[in-house]
């Protein structure tokens, strides 16, 4: 690795380091553009220096995470207060109430996992666009190949507004994080022209219309991952997907496909993975199966690239979607969806070991 990438990680180093100890919100520090900016340098370098740069950028993150968590074990060396009091008192002053430091919350579990989910993407060369949490009926159903009064729109039931958009359709709580798709093509188009993939994953919210259990929740997280550029095959999507959850498993793991019917994508796939707890041998998370279906995925649909301004004879794409809470609760078994939401401290200290999260 040359002088100037040294001297690029050691300036963000010294910044970062400067800042734990100036703000309060320490952990925000592991989320920080600077640090997203030098995994977004990984895929603009040589081959050769690709993997020594990579190694460098995650040894900074490290030495970040047993920064940030030293900082927090020094400041619970404050002595104990009653949390559910909206302040403490201060001891000096008892007329004058204070209110309860930042350092001492914390980085909710599902939003800590997001970012290294994120991060794991971002070193595979892909860059991040967040979603929107209120969409219209072009970009929720028409863009993604859904025809005005297609069945397949029911399997999206979602909350809709009394307000309308320009089109005179209630405005949408999205269903998935495919709404964004649309614009994430549109936007990245003159990559294409350069010789260049387009390579976004999208996290957000979503909102359906689900009787809550165990298993299913009305509002939750979903990744949406999208590629497109020229030769690209299901090949490419399988590898590309079997890469990331084999980092962030931190497992081999075998995967299968089986047929499935999106209306965005074509084929469409159902996609598994062998159980990482039990290898395949059967166990409760796996419904002793050996194998747990964890997202759906496929081919971008020709329509979806044509609704984009994108020629499918000449480019090709894949895509997929994936709930965040499901992979945290395959990865801490985690049998109970409503937990992430439930303020209960006795879950939410179980993470407390896990650096960077709490």
């Amino acid at each position: 690795m040359n002088q100037d990438l040294i001297d690029e990680i050691a300036l963000v180093r010294n910044k970062l380091v400067a800042r734990i100890n100036e703000i309060e919100d320490k952990n925000s520090v592991l989320r920080s553009v600077e640090i997203r900016a030098l995994y977004a340098r990984i895929p603009e370098l040589a081959q050769d220096q690709k993997a020594e740069f990579g190694k460098a950028v995650n040894d900074l993150r490290n030495e970040l995470v047993d920064l940030v968590e030293a900082s927090r074990e020094e400041a619970n060396k404050l002595p104990s207060i009653d949390v559910s009091a909206p302040f403490a008192l201060n001891t000096e002053h008892h007329k004058r109430p204070t209110l309860l430091p930042a350092e001492w919350g914390s980085i909710h579990p599902l939003l800590a996992e997001l970012e290294k989910i994120l991060a794991i993407f971002i070193s595979m060369g892909f860059s991040v666009v967040e979603s929107r949490e209120i969409d219209d009926d072009w970009h929720m159903f028409g863009s993604l190949n859904f025809p005005e009064g297609h069945p397949a729109r029911d399997d999206y039931d979602t909350f809709m507004t009394e307000e309308t958009d320009e089109r005179s359709k209630p405005w949408i709580a999205p269903a998935h994080t495919s709404t964004m798709q649309n614009r994430i093509l549109k936007t990245y188009i003159d990559k294409l022209g350069k010789g260049e993939p387009i390579a976004v994953v999208i996290p957000g919210r979503v909102f359906r219309n689900e009787d809550v259990d165990a298993r299913h929740d009305h509002t939750f997280y979903q990744l949406e991952g999208v590629f497109v550029g020229r030769d690209v095959s299901v090949g490419n999507l399988i590898a590309s997907l079997k890469t990331f959850l084999e980092e962030y498993y931190k497992t081999k793991i075998e995967v299968k496909s089986q047929p499935f019917y999106f209306p965005f994508t074509e084929p469409s796939l159902e996609f598994a993975i062998s159980c990482p707890f039990c290898d395949k041998k059967g166990c409760h998370v796996c419904s002793y199966s050996g194998w747990i279906e964890i997202m759906g995925c496929g081919s971008i649909h020709p329509n979806v690239l044509r609704a984009a301004d994108i020629d499918p004879e000449q480019y090709q794409g894949f895509a997929w979607g994936v709930g965040i809470e499901r992979l945290v609760m395959m990865k801490y078994n985690i049998e109970d969806i409503r937990l992430f939401k439930s303020g209960r401290l006795d879950f939410l200290r179980q993470f407390s070991a896990a650096k960077g999260v709490l």
